[in-house]
């Protein structure tokens, strides 16, 4: 963000609504600001007036690594966010998209405001919903040999063998067991992508998050899909019997899932605006 001159408040803009949002309910943004609605040709920002000096550049830069500064106002940002998605079409802007004024926040909504309004039209079509799949090694290595046709062959042939050649099977089996555990895994994820995709909107898959040492206690395993899909209130339901469906089976097989949402559209809105 560049100005010539630094202004007393910066306009935090949390996304973008169609215009004409009742906003008589907004909860408060950050830092307990009253959030209003900014119109402009058809679609509105979702915005508060902060502290210039609390929000500058370099302040944000030094504050952002403090949990402490930073977990309120995230809370407040998606709170906004939440408000708004639980009422429409919204699209997230990024934390921290700072403008200098109601001008320049206008100005974006002019020059944007064809891709905001396809943006709308498409998220608004659906809500967001979070599944992560966790993996428990020694489930599914104990299974695994039912799962790969490949290790399936080379149990039925210790099986039959002799006793000293059973041995010699049995340790190979052992050993190509770990071999194939991230491929039969890759499989299943991609299967279980698949039946859920059926129902959605749209998919994202997110790159997999280090694991944090809460869930090495918790005992979670190894996170082996973290996706989002956008779906229609009227496949809502087709959605949760498939995912229903396939933490009974696949519980079996020493996958673990988490199921989260509505979110707002976080990972199927464009971010269509830098600050001014």
């Amino acid at each position: 963000m560049t100005t010539t001159s630094t202004p007393a408040a910066l306009w935090y803009v949390y996304g973008i609504v169609p215009a004409g949002l009742t906003a008589s309910s907004l909860p408060s943004g950050l830092d307990d600001a009253e959030v209003s609605v900014e119109g402009e040709g058809g679609v509105a920002a979702l915005v508060s007036c902060l502290d210039a000096s609390a929000y500058a550049p370099n302040s944000i830069e030094r504050n952002s690594a403090d949990v402490e500064w930073l977990s309120p106002r995230a809370m407040a940002h998606d709170r906004v966010l939440t408000w708004a998605s639980d009422r429409g079409a919204v699209v997230p802007l990024p934390m921290f998209s700072l403008f200098s004024g109601r001008d320049a926040v206008r100005s974006m909504l002019r020059d944007r405001r064809p891709q905001l309004a396809s943006t709308l039209a498409r998220v608004g079509r659906g809500r967001e919903y979070a599944v992560r799949v966790y993996r428990i090694d020694a489930e599914l290595l104990a299974v695994i040999a039912t799962l790969s046709p490949r290790l399936e062959e080379l149990a039925s042939s210790a099986a039959s063998a002799s006793p000293g050649q059973r041995y010699l099977l049995e340790r190979k089996l052992d050993g190509q067991k770990r071999a194939e555990l991230r491929t039969v895994t890759q499989e299943i994820v991609d299967g279980i992508v698949e039946e859920l995709s059926a129902h959605a909107i749209d998919t994202v898959r997110s790159p997999i998050p280090r694991v944090t040492d809460a869930e090495q206690l918790a005992g979670r395993g190894t996170m082996v899909l973290n996706a989002a899909f956008l779906v229609a209130p009227d496949q809502l339901d087709g959605f949760q019997k498939t995912l229903t469906g396939l933490i009974d089976r696949r519980g079996a097989h020493g996958f673990r899932f988490d199921f989260t949402g509505p979110w707002p559209p976080y990972h199927f809105a464009d971010q269509p605006a830098d600050g001014d």
